[in-house]
């Protein structure tokens, strides 16, 4: 393996009534939630599936199926320190991560900072190697129309 690795992560989940929404391991108010075998942190799960994508480790699902009972209603944060045992493991850290959460409603500003620290925190890097971004997609598409929740993830790794 080279001293560096980039790896990409696109997560979505739906929205429906009667679930939290929990995204970058914060619980925001909201009369939706993310839909999902987990708790359907789409950002989260983007952000797990670069670094496996980084590490040519598969996806999520091929390490966390849906099909498990283990992982039924599971924190994605809890997910997101076993990935980073993972990425330890293959002797690499992370250099830094941009994400993008496109989330039509509610505006989620005011908690990118905590996601920013709980992700940086999951994977044992400064939150100051962390960025995310949210956007709307002007009400068009699944997100606009606030059907579902989707996001993107960037990561690069490097040798520790």
């Amino acid at each position: 393996m080279s001293s560096f690795r980039i790896g990409h992560g696109y997560d979505v989940h739906k929205l429906v009534p009667k679930r939290k929404l929990i995204i970058g391991g914060v619980e925001i108010p909201h009369t939706l939630g993310l839909l999902g075998h987990s708790d359907a942190d789409v950002l989260v799960h983007a952000v797990m599936d670069a670094v496996l994508g980084a590490l040519a480790l598969g996806d999520i699902g091929r390490h966390f199926p849906d099909t498990s009972e283990e992982f039924s209603g599971i924190s994605s944060m809890h997910l997101l320190t076993r990935v980073a045992k993972m990425m330890k493991e293959s002797g690499y850290g992370v250099s830094n991560i941009d994400a993008t959460l496109i989330l039509q409603r509610p505006k989620v500003a005011p908690y990118i900072e905590k996601m920013r620290e709980n992700i940086a925190f999951g994977l044992g890097t400064d939150a100051a190697n962390v960025n995310i971004k949210a956007t709307t997609e002007e009400h068009l598409g699944f997100t606009g129309r606030e059907e579902g929740a989707a996001a993107h993830c960037v990561v690069l790794l490097s040798k520790e």
